[in-house]
């Protein structure tokens, strides 16, 4: 009762306008209230988790992030992934989404993908003759594929709250990645066949379509090898998770500087600056989290709801099923580091209790934040999507409503129910037996 109190507290005061940061502290003195707790103790074994060489990846790959937007490697990525899919009626939306993801691919976070993807490409597909709401829309939940397609912020967290290998939850959710990002271009393509009314493009012929492809490949060649080197370094032992992040910050900097020649002194420093903010952030979230979690452990809360859900549900199938709609409901009024710290140790003894895998389990979690992410009251990605696409949240809602429900939705049902998605590849890595 303790443990729901203190949840219910952080959702008002998020939902009031209290800062993320400072609700999460009113969650852990609550707590300690409650359960009668030494909080000056507890803060101390709270200091001790934050103080991680993992965590060192975070400010790392925001960084890195950053680095991307400014340096120009978006745009070239962008340019690229034009040519390969084509200037068809559905090629531009499929290129959106195609860049997002590989843009996840290196910067791991989705206010990254949403601020230089979108500039770069919805007043284009305007010009298609593509609706400026659906743009946005399109832009929403493909731009969440940072949070799927490794290195990810978010699965970084969650590695570290349960204590589960970085590399093994990056793996967990490449198939998921990949399976939406087959599902929105599919839905894409279905939309623009039902609307004659969008311009045709310039086709072009075989030998101009290798020519395109090589030109821009050539372009973007620098950027494209940064995910490479970073997933390539990780699976193949060279280095770790961390020292990945690092090697992706040296990278990125000459390659911006020398290459393209977009980035600046000044660039970069407003890239530490905004880097080291959001940075800054997650940690103060982490540490409350971690004080919390530990509470919650002394208590003996994961077994308490364990026992309850178990009583209540006696299938398994029954019991991911409101997990799922627990997560979604947390995802519409919490942003997906809140959701991440809270609820994954406290839910992962309920799964692991019904014998889901705790690597499968991270797979589960990112493919509900994305629904989540996208869905009102709070829905921080869709909100920011919409300024970028200059249009209104009401214009926005319906094609969003769409493709949460037949890209989404689905995704998450796929990855909950068929384990082999999330788990064939850390196990064929070795990760897990």
């Amino acid at each position: 009762m303790g443990a729901l109190l203190a949840i219910v507290a952080v959702v008002l005061l998020m939902m009031i306008g209290v800062p993320v940061v400072f609700s999460f502290a009113a969650m852990t003195l609550i707590l300690s209230v409650i359960y009668e707790v030494d909080i000056s103790s507890l803060m101390t074994t709270g200091f001790w988790s934050v103080n991680s060489i993992i965590l060192l990846a975070l400010p790392l790959f925001v960084m890195t992030g950053y680095l991307m937007q400014a340096g120009g490697m978006a745009a070239r990525l962008v340019s690229f992934v034009e040519a390969l899919v084509g200037k068809s009626r559905s090629g531009m939306g499929s290129s959106m989404v195609v860049a997002c993801g590989i843009f996840g691919a290196i910067s791991g976070t989705a206010s990254a993908a949403v601020a230089s993807i979108g500039t770069i490409m919805i007043d284009p597909m305007e010009k298609h003759g593509y609706k400026r709401e659906y743009t946005s829309a399109l832009l929403g939940i493909s731009s969440l594929l940072g949070l799927l397609i490794p290195p990810s912020i978010t699965m970084i967290l969650y590695a570290v709250v349960t204590r589960q290998s970085v590399a093994a939850c990056f793996l967990a959710t490449i198939g998921p990645g990949i399976l939406l990002i087959l599902v929105l271009c599919l839905l894409n393509w279905i939309k623009m066949r039902r609307h004659p009314d969008s311009a045709e493009d310039e086709m072009l012929n075989f030998r101009q379509r290798v020519q395109a492809v090589s030109s821009n490949m050539w372009k973007a060649l620098p950027a494209l090898m940064l995910p490479v080197i970073i997933l390539g370094g990780i699976y193949g032992g060279v280095f770790t998770p961390t020292e990945a992040a690092a090697i992706a910050v040296v990278y990125a900097i000459p390659v911006g500087l020398f290459v393209y020649r977009e980035l600046d002194l000044k660039k970069m420093v407003q890239c530490l600056v905004a880097a080291a903010t959001t940075t800054g952030v997650i940690i103060v979230i982490l540490l409350f989290s971690f004080v919390a979690s530990r509470i919650f452990t002394l208590e003996r809360v994961p077994q308490q709801l364990t026992d309850l859900l178990m009583d209540m549900f006696q299938n398994k199938l029954l019991i991911l099923l409101v997990v799922n709609i627990f997560l979604i409901l947390l995802g519409m009024i919490m942003d997906d580091v809140s959701v991440v710290a809270i609820v994954s140790p406290l839910l992962l003894p309920v799964m692991v209790n019904i014998g889901v895998d705790p690597i499968h389990f991270a797979a589960i979690v990112g493919t509900s934040v994305v629904i989540g992410c996208n869905s009102p009251p709070m829905a921080p990605i869709l909100f920011m999507t919409c300024r970028i696409g200059k249009v209104g949240m009401t214009k926005v809602m319906r094609p969003a409503l769409g493709f949460m429900a037949f890209a989404a939705l689905p995704v998450m049902l796929v990855t909950t129910y068929w384990p082999p998605l999330a788990l064939y590849l850390p196990r064929l890595f070795g990760y897990i037996n």
